[in-house]
C-alpha cells in the first residue's frame, strides 16, 4: 500500500496566488466598466482587430458621404437660384410679349409705339441682369462649361463662355446650366429669323409677311438673305393678278443671286410662299412695288429678338409696319420662351437628382452605422449582466482573501 503524498504550500506562495487572481479580477472588472460607459465592445484596437478595422473603414464611408452631401447641399442650391433666374426671365419676357402684343393696336400714334419700345428697353435690361446673375461664391449661375464673369455683356456680342451642360455623377450634380442654351439661338436647332420689310412706296400700301418657317433645318446656315423686287406689272391680258419679279440675295457669302418671278392677286388678299431661300420659308401678304425688299436676318438670341423688335416698333411709320414687327417679334419671343423653359425644366429635374441622391446617401449612411454598430458596439444587456457576474466575483475573491489572511500557525500555538 502506497504511502499518501503531500504537497506543501508556502504561505507566501498562496498571498500572491490570490493577489495575482485579484488583481486580474479588477482589471476584468475595469475593462467591463470601460466598455458600459463607453457603450462600445471594440475600446483598442486590440480589443478585436477585425471589428476596429470594420468600424473605422464604415466610419470612413460616413464621412465621405457627410463630404459628398455638403457639397450636393452648395450645388443644390446654386442649381435652385438658377432655376428661380430662369422663372424670373420667364416673366420677363412675358411682360415683353404683352407689350408688344399692345403694340399692334390699330389706334396707337407713333408717340405711343415709341413708349412702348422705351418700356421694352427697360424691361430689356433687367432681362440681362437676371442672366448675368451669380451664386454665393460670385460664380455666374449661367455659366455652362465655363465663361467670364458676365456671360451676357450685350446681345451683339454674344454668350461669354464655353457652351454646353455639365454633367453630374452618382453624388453630385453640376452647380451651373448651360446660359448658351437658355438665352441664344442656333440656325438649325431654332430657325429664328427676322423679316424687316422696306417699301419704296409705303404710303396707303399694306404690305407684309407673315413669321418664318422652317422648311429643311440641315439647310439652314445663319446667312442673311435680302429680297429684292425688280418688276412688278399686272399681267397681260389684266386677270386680276400681278406678276412680280424678285431676287434673293445672300448677304453672307455674297453669292450670285437667284431670280424668282411669282403671280400676287391684285383683286383680293392672298398669301404667296416665298421659295429660294434654302431651308426657310413665310408668305407675302398683299402686292409688293418695284424697289420693295424684304431682309432675312437670323436672330442671334433672345436679346436680338427684343431689340430688333424695339427698333422696328419704335421705328414703325403706321400701322402696317407696326403689326410687321409685331408679328416678326411674336414668333421669335415664343422661340425664345421655349428655350428658357426647357433649359428651366432640365434645372428642375437636376433638383429632383439631387433629391434622390439625398435619399440614396441617407439610405447608405444608415447602412454603414449599422455595420460599424455591430462592429464595435456593445450589447448593454448583456454588457450588464457581464459587468454583475464579475463583480460578484471581485467581491467573493476579496472576501475569501481576507479570511485566508487571517489564518496563521501562530494563532493556534498557545
Amino acid at each position: 500500500m502506497s504511502s499518501p503524498s503531500f504537497t506543501r504550500i508556502g504561505t507566501a506562495t498562496q498571498y500572491d496566488s490570490a493577489i495575482r487572481n485579484i488583481s486580474a479580477r479588477q482589471t476584468s472588472l475595469s475593462n467591463l466598466q470601460e466598455n458600459l460607459t463607453s457603450g462600445k465592445r471594440v475600446v483598442r484596437a486590440s480589443d478585436d482587430p477585425v471589428a476596429a478595422a470594420q468600424a473605422e473603414r464604415a466610419m470612413t464611408r460616413i464621412a465621405r458621404i457627410q463630404t459628398e452631401q455638403r457639397a450636393l447641399d452648395v450645388q443644390r442650391n446654386a442649381v435652385a437660384q438658377a432655376e428661380s433666374s430662369l422663372g424670373d426671365a420667364i416673366g420677363l419676357v412675358q411682360q415683353m410679349r404683352e407689350l408688344v402684343v399692345s403694340a399692334g393696336n390699330g389706334g396707337h400714334s407713333a408717340s405711343d409705339r415709341k413708349t412702348i419700345a422705351t418700356q421694352l428697353q427697360s424691361l430689356r435690361d433687367q432681362l440681362l441682369e437676371v442672366s448675368n446673375r451669380k451664386d454665393t461664391n460670385g460664380v455666374p449661375l449661367l455659366a455652362a462649361l465655363g465663361s467670364d464673369a458676365t456671360p451676357f455683356l450685350n446681345a451683339q456680342m454674344g454668350f461669354h463662355g464655353l457652351p454646353g451642360q455639365g454633367a453630374g455623377s452618382a453624388v453630385s450634380i453640376p452647380n451651373t446650366l448651360d446660359g448658351d442654351a437658355a438665352f441664344m439661338f442656333q440656325p438649325q436647332r431654332d430657325g429664328a429669323y427676322n423679316a424687316r420689310l422696306s417699301l419704296a412706296t409705303p404710303a396707303g400700301r399694306a404690305l407684309g409677311t407673315d413669321s418664318v418657317r422652317t422648311t429643311d433645318p440641315a439647310q439652314l446656315t445663319g446667312d442673311k438673305y435680302t429680297l429684292s423686287f425688280t418688276a412688278v406689272a399686272p399681267t397681260v391680258p389684266a386677270d386680276g393678278t400681278t406678276t412680280a419679279t424678285y431676287t434673293i440675295t445672300n448677304d453672307t457669302t455674297g453669292a450670285l443671286p437667284t431670280t424668282v418671278t411669282a403671280v400676287f392677286p391684285s383683286d383680293k388678299p392672298a398669301d404667296i410662299t416665298v421659295t429660294g431661300v434654302p431651308g426657310l420659308s413665310f408668305s407675302i401678304k398683299g402686292t409688293p412695288a418695284s424697289g420693295d425688299s424684304i431682309t432675312l436676318e437670323p436672330s442671334t438670341s433672345i436679346f436680338n429678338v427684343i431689340d430688333d423688335a424695339i427698333r422696328d416698333i419704335g421705328g414703325a411709320g403706321d400701322s402696317n409696319a407696326a403689326a410687321q414687327a409685331v408679328g416678326q417679334a411674336l414668333a421669335n419671343m415664343d422661340r425664345g420662351m421655349e428655350r428658357l423653359q426647357s433649359v428651366r425644366g432640365y434645372a428642375g429635374e437636376l433638383l429632383n437628382r439631387a433629391d434622390r441622391i439625398t435619399g440614396d446617401q441617407d439610405k447608405r449612411a444608415i447602412q454603414l452605422e449599422a455595420d460599424r454598430s455591430r462592429a464595435e458596439d456593445l450589447d448593454m444587456i448583456q454588457g450588464i449582466s457581464d459587468f454583475q457576474n464579475q463583480q460578484v466575483g471581485y467581491q467573493a475573491a476579496l472576501q475569501s482573501y481576507a479570511m485566508v489572511q487571517k489564518l496563521s500557525l501562530f494563532n493556534f500555538i498557545s
